[in-house]
């Protein structure tokens, strides 16, 4: 009978899995030439800390702290040891259970039960197994592991959601701060024109339309300003939350100004397949899923169980572990349900759906991740030749106010247009400063949308081979 039941053990029912097919092309349709690294084959072209690439020592310094610290990461790492704890739960199936039992009774029947009571002593144990003969069981560990490799991989695009929040929050603390000194010298040089139009007003060589229009141009400026710091605040307010601290105990580390703007590795879109931890935990949804179904389709064939009890009973304690009061059991027993009014049918079409389910979040997952890597590739590659167009106008800019203001000084123009060639130039330099956070915002997407430096582990035996090649798609990188 043991033979029989590992031989019998050694298949299992339900589909084997296989990663639903999925065409991602052979390369980005934005992809440049020259500015960004071909990733090498074999793995993520990306460091696991993306990040240093900027060479900003106060970014490095909040990353290291964002693991410990963030509360989102805790309850992802909390949610990964439970589905660890699931597939130790489903493994424990394949192995046989034992048990102990021991007991005292005293017990009377009839009328005269009160004055002839009887004592029983018992002490047992038992060993019972569940034969494996349709693979119910292994599918069941087949879809706690897919669920446990799938709740590491949301840990891991938790983590990289969260370093992408802190690296774009931080880099707009670091413009904000360029912006606020650039409206400090603003002032300063409004304060300036100012006291420069009462001066000639003094001298009756302007008006007091001037003054006034020169005045007005101060205080909107202060406004910016204002607004600027509270809105700061609350971005300095975002990274102390990142990082699990109290607003008013987190300080900003030291240092100013943006960093340039690194290359990124692209590689090829099949690289995603590995490189994405989203993509990973929806692949690893769709295996949990197809396991799934064969533990409904074992339903529909008979339980095997092999059960082995021994023990001592006796009526006297003195004689309770005494031969003659032995006993055991030794058999197999088998268990069919023949009908259930459905039920099975219906768990087994529920679980196919699910798969089905699964597979097309699946493919949807990857087509937004296809589409995340190239909307970041065609907005940083725009961004350059935007912020080069900026940069010239912010020169002409420049130009101009230097002009104006001479020609103001010769009485040659009135105030208003210098008003508007400094209104000019201001906005010429924020429009610069926007420009260089946008394209490093751009490039923390990048990094991010093309998996930070996730490579998806597989280990040996945790799948099929099959599960571990995408049909259609090719050889993977």
């Amino acid at each position: 009978m043991l033979a029989l039941s590992l031989t019998l053990g050694a298949c299992a029912v339900g589909p084997d899995y296989q990663r639903p097919a999925q065409d991602v092309g052979a390369a980005y349709a934005h992809a440049p030439q020259g500015q960004w690294r071909p990733a090498q084959p074999g793995g993520s072209d990306l460091a696991a800390d993306w990040w240093v690439t900027f060479g900003d020592a106060g970014l490095d310094g909040l990353m290291a702290r964002l693991p410990a610290g963030n509360l989102d990461i805790a309850q992802a790492e909390a949610q990964y040891r439970q589905a660890q704890a699931a597939l130790g739960s489903a493994r424990a199936g394949l192995l046989p259970s034992l048990s102990a039992a021991a007991s005292a009774s005293r017990a009377g029947q009839g009328i005269s039960s009160a004055n002839n009571p009887a004592t029983n002593y018992s002490l047992s144990g038992s060993v019972s197994w569940e034969v494996d003969l349709w693979g119910r069981v292994r599918r069941t560990v087949e879809a706690a592991r897919a669920g446990e490799q799938a709740s590491a991989a949301d840990l891991a695009a938790m983590r990289l959601s969260l370093q992408s929040t802190l690296a774009q929050t931080y880099f707009g603390v670091r413009a904000s701060q360029r912006q606020d000194e650039l409206l400090a010298r603003t002032l300063d040089e409004y304060e300036r024109a100012l006291q420069m139009t009462r001066n000639r007003y003094a001298a009756g060589v302007a008006s007091s339309a001037d003054v006034a229009a020169a005045s007005a141009q101060l205080d909107q400026a202060r406004v910016q300003r204002i607004r600027l710091g509270w809105q700061r605040e609350q971005q300095v307010h975002a990274l102390s939350i990142l990082l699990g601290q109290v607003p008013a105990g987190f300080q900003m580390p030291a240092g100013a100004g943006l960093p340039g703007v690194p290359p990124v590795p692209v590689g090829v879109p099949s690289a995603l397949l590995q490189q994405r931890p989203d993509v990973a935990a929806a692949e690893r949804r769709a295996a949990q899923a197809n396991a799934k179904i064969g533990v409904a389709q074992a339903a529909w064939f008979p339980d095997l169980t092999l059960d082995a009890q021994g023990g001592y009973r006796a009526g006297e304690f003195a004689s309770w572990i005494m031969a003659p009061a032995r006993f055991w059991t030794l058999g197999p027993s088998l268990a069919l349900s023949l009908f259930d009014g459905g039920a099975r049918s219906a768990a087994l079409d529920a679980a196919r759906a699910a798969y089905d389910a699964q597979a097309a979040q699946y493919r949807k997952t990857v087509l937004d991740a296809l589409r995340e890597v190239e909307d970041a590739l065609v907005q940083s590659q725009a961004l350059v030749h935007e912020q080069a167009a900026q940069n010239r106008a912010l020169a002409a800019a420049r130009e101009t106010l230097r002009q104006v203001l001479n020609q103001y000084q010769a009485g040659l123009v009135d105030y208003l247009n210098v008003v508007q060639a400094q209104t000019s130039a201001l906005s010429a330099e924020q429009n610069a400063l926007d420009l260089q956070l946008q394209r490093l915002s751009a490039t923390v997407q990048l990094a991010a949308a093309l998996g930070g430096g996730y490579v998806e582990p597989v280990a040996a035996g945790d799948a099929p081979a099959a599960a571990r090649q995408a049909p259609g798609v090719g050889a993977e990188p």
